[in-house]
């Protein structure tokens, strides 16, 4: 009872937020700053709750990338997402196999109109029949109190308002990566 009265409670905060009406300003961003910042707090906050939890990370950023003009607040909330679920894959996967060392990647560069942005990770991996599904509010493959479901949904939607896309790339077992393309 305590478990699903904890989940019910965390949907019902993630929808308040998700379906909240006011609406960030587009600013002038350096998204590799911003990235670099939402990775190191998302991986400070992940250990801090998972005291062995430990992992490899890398980053590649474009230099060049000059500043976009995005919602930060909207954009940080999209990693932060990605990485406390690239986390969590990790883990799991760490849990069931000693030996495996889990890494998790941050890419930025510009490819024509768009700054592409992604992160990439060695675990679990997403089966085909619930890439299908990962968009979807509620959907959740994490066991009870460890996720709601609205995170890749509220993602998804989040970039659709940027004029942009959340695509996904995956094989089970292997990897995952999800990537952003934010027009410039």
């Amino acid at each position: 009872i305590l478990d699903h009265g904890k989940r019910a409670d965390s949907i019902v905060k993630n929808m308040l937020q998700h379906s909240r009406k006011q609406v960030g300003e587009l600013e002038l961003t350096d998204i590799n700053a911003l990235a670099d910042e939402y990775l190191k707090l998302s991986y400070q906050g992940y250990r801090a709750r998972h005291k062995d939890f430990n992992c490899i990370l890398h980053t590649s950023f474009e230099a060049d990338l000059g500043l976009v003009k995005i919602i930060p607040q909207d954009i940080g909330r999209i990693i932060i997402n990605l990485f406390s679920n690239s986390f969590y894959s990790v883990g799991e996967k760490k849990k069931k196999h000693p030996e495996y060392n889990p890494e998790v990647s941050l890419s930025t560069q510009k490819r024509g109109k768009f700054l592409i942005l992604t992160v990439r990770d060695n675990g679990l991996g997403i089966s085909q029949e619930n890439i299908q599904k990962i968009y979807h509010p509620f959907f959740t493959t994490k066991p009870t109190g460890e996720g709601t479901g609205l995170g890749l949904s509220m993602s998804y939607d989040i970039m659709k308002a940027h004029q942009g896309e959340l695509k996904v790339d995956s094989v089970e077992g292997e990897y995952a990566s999800f990537t952003l393309e934010i027009p410039i």
